[in-house]
């Protein structure tokens, strides 16, 4: 038993060194595309419904570091201000698949054929996806946005205070976002190493088909974010998965789960569901299959972490370097969860991020209850929404409790109960 244990923390700790300094990088490349490329500016390359709109949406999608439970919300948006659906669910294809992040992570576990082969499916399953929505679903016409975009643009931030919040977003709010979600992976990839027989898909299972199967049903209506599947994919391939289903994962994963279906068939319509489910599971398939017979099975080795004989290009990294790096995303880590329970215990107290000074006696205050906010990208989608409507002052947004405290002079609930289920989200009514 304490052999297994030690081995668990070994292979735990090899991962994290293996992958933290690339994840500090990717992270400051997601502050640095929050601020300098916000979402006001991508509305307007998704509003048409043709191929050129298509294009735009997954190429703009791919570097974003969005996992599926912020981009649904994000990608609702977009569409409920004027992007067409085709554009809409190439973008909901594309931008979980991979990131600025996941990239690099794939590079420093997978090697550099995975990391350039991930963007390259994520754009070709993007524009196909599209193309599949616009054929089979009538698209609106481009149209106006409904409603003002009242979200972080970063144009609104001073020059001044630009890379000031590069850094607050990549590792403070950013990394509160996908911290739950790569400890899971973490210790879900450490499990996998200790539990699983070296040859298990070899002996066990044989056929890499039935493989890309099993890990396609496996990862569909499971959540796992574009990073964490990184180390989940490189364990699996140490077993003797085949690259094609190791793709498979590293595709579904993060593209798909249960809560994501279900809104999409909520706000977009089954027809719309079902050319997204399509492409993913055939893109997988696909893609996975033409990996596994056309590329040489040599691109695609894992060296056993811990071997230490590491020979992709990256090995050059210097020891210090990746042991460095995996203490200080432990901290930051460490910081973003009391950050974010200081904030909650605050919005138990006082209305929180609203000046007490603007409440004028005509004010009202009023607090609801929004179920279905699992990053600060939904918190965001929901108090831009309830800020778009007239007489709404402020509204701000608590993740931990869900609690939503408007201030305002008109505050029509039946209107932002609409409003907030138009983007996907449950309004569970008024409360104390």
């Amino acid at each position: 038993m304490t052999e297994i244990v030690g081995s668990f923390f070994r292979d735990l700790a090899e991962i994290i060194n293996e992958m933290s300094p690339y994840l500090l990088l990717g992270f400051l490349f997601a502050g640095i595309l929050h601020v300098f490329f916000p979402k006001k500016r991508v509305i307007k390359y998704m509003g048409n419904s043709n191929k050129s709109a298509i294009i735009n949406a997954s190429l703009l999608g791919i570097p974003l570091p969005l996992c599926s439970c912020g981009v649904i919300p994000t990608g609702i948006s977009f569409y409920n201000h004027g992007a067409s659906k085709g554009s809409t669910v190439s973008f909901l294809i594309s931008t979980p698949q991979t990131g600025i992040d996941s990239v690099l992570v794939t590079y420093s576990l997978l090697g550099l054929p995975f990391a350039l082969i991930r963007p390259i499916i994520a754009l070709v399953t993007g524009f196909f996806g599209g193309l599949a929505t616009n054929f089979f679903h009538k698209n609106r016409n481009p149209q106006d946005p409904k409603v003002s975009w009242n979200g972080s643009s970063g144009e609104s931030t001073p020059a001044d205070n630009r890379f000031q919040e590069v850094f607050r977003y990549a590792f403070l709010e950013f990394l509160q976002d996908i911290s739950k979600y790569l400890v899971i992976g973490l210790l879900i990839a450490a499990i996998i190493s200790v539990a699983i027989p070296d040859d298990f898909f070899t002996s066990f299972i044989g056929n890499d088909f039935l493989s890309m199967l099993i890990i396609l049903v496996a990862a569909i209506p499971v959540y796992v974010c574009a990073t964490a599947s990184v180390p989940i994919a490189a364990i699996l391939m140490l077993k003797g998965l085949s690259p094609g289903a190791a793709l498979v994962l590293l595709m579904a994963g993060p593209a798909t789960n249960a809560a994501t279906i279900t809104l999409i068939n909520k706000v977009m319509g089954y027809k719309t569901l079902l050319s997204y489910l399509l492409t993913i599971v055939a893109g997988a398939l696909i893609f996975g299959t033409l990996i596994n017979h056309f590329l040489p099975r040599s691109w695609f080795l894992v060296q056993d972490l811990a071997s230490h004989e590491l020979d992709h290009a990256h090995g050059i990294l210097p020891e210090w370097l990746k042991v460095g790096s995996s203490i200080l995303l432990i901290l930051l880590i460490i910081n973003g969860y009391i950050q974010k329970r200081l904030v909650s215990r605050r919005s138990n107290r006082d209305i929180p991020g609203v000046n007490s000074s603007i409440i004028t006696e005509n004010m009202d205050s009023k607090k609801i209850m929004v179920k279905g906010m699992t990053c600060n990208h939904c918190k965001q989608n929901v108090e831009d929404k309830i800020k778009s409507y007239e007489g709404i002052n402020e509204a701000t947004a608590d993740l931990t409790t869900g609690k939503v405290v408007i201030s305002g002079n008109q505050i029509d609930l039946n209107k932002i109960k609409s409003g907030i289920e138009s983007i996907g989200y449950d309004f569970k009514g008024e409360t104390k």
